[in-house]
């Protein structure tokens, strides 16, 4: 996991928002549904990097 904070912050903000926006854009077909999990998923992983503290040792 990445370390710094000032580089860690802008990455966790991206991935929270290009999940939001798969799963916006996610079709009602089985793509959909593969987009919407796909999109959840990345957006969790943005969740954990912005709240999760770096261990710095």
């Amino acid at each position: 996991m990445l370390r710094k904070p000032n580089i860690r912050r802008p990455i966790a903000a991206l991935l929270m928002i290009l999940g939001a926006i798969m799963m916006f854009l996610a079709p009602e077909a089985w793509i959909g549904a593969i987009l919407l999990v796909l999109g959840l998923s990345i957006e969790l992983i943005g969740i954990s990097m912005r709240t999760h503290p770096s261990h710095d040792q």
